[in-house]
């Protein structure tokens, strides 16, 4: 019994925690896993670098609304730097915003704090991205997106005794309200 617990040492367990819906007073925002489970990794999977990446994994992200509405996202998590959010004590996970439609109609993002410059999809700790077209914010009642959600650490997280468990946590929010029937 000892040698094979032996042959299966678990180094950590990775998972990331997402809201799997939020209400607002017109829309509903929903996403397919409200938890992405990286599994155990084991040591002998390791190969010794200065950061490990645990690879992408996507996500469907859907918004609802009753009335239309300018469709308007941010991710409200724990940042780790400017580029991502935290996972675990020192690694970070990004999100990336692929394939976007609003009714139908493939959308671009822009940051709604600098309203004239185009974003990548990237959701950045503190930004808000919001969906448009031709230059203008696009409103509808039901958006469609991808997520991508890459992971990674720094090696020396990896180095645990027991099993581990590390984590990001965050949601996502949308921003957006009715338009009036008039626009």
């Amino acid at each position: 019994m000892a040698a094979t617990l032996k042959s299966l040492p678990l180094v950590l367990l990775c998972t990331l925690l997402t809201a799997p819906y939020a209400w607002s007073e017109n829309c509903r925002l929903s996403v397919s896993q409200p938890r992405i489970d990286y599994g155990a990794i084991r040591k002998e999977a390791l190969v010794e670098r200065a950061a490990v990446t645990l690879g992408t994994r996507s996500l469907q992200l859907n918004v609802l609304c009753v009335e239309p509405a300018q469709m308007t996202l941010r991710f409200i998590g724990v940042a780790a730097d400017g580029q991502g959010f935290r996972f675990g004590r020192q690694g970070r996970f990004r999100l990336s915003l692929k394939h976007a439609q609003v009714d139908g109609h493939a959308v671009g993002w822009v940051a709604a704090h600098l309203p004239g410059e185009p974003a990548s999809g990237q959701l950045l700790p503190g930004q808000t991205l919001m969906a448009r077209v031709a230059g203008m914010p696009m409103i509808g009642r039901r958006l469609t997106a991808q997520v991508d959600i890459d992971t990674d650490l720094p090696a020396g997280d990896m180095h645990v005794r027991d099993e581990t468990r590390l984590e990001g946590q965050g949601s996502f929010e949308l921003l957006s309200s009715a338009v009036p029937p008039s626009q």
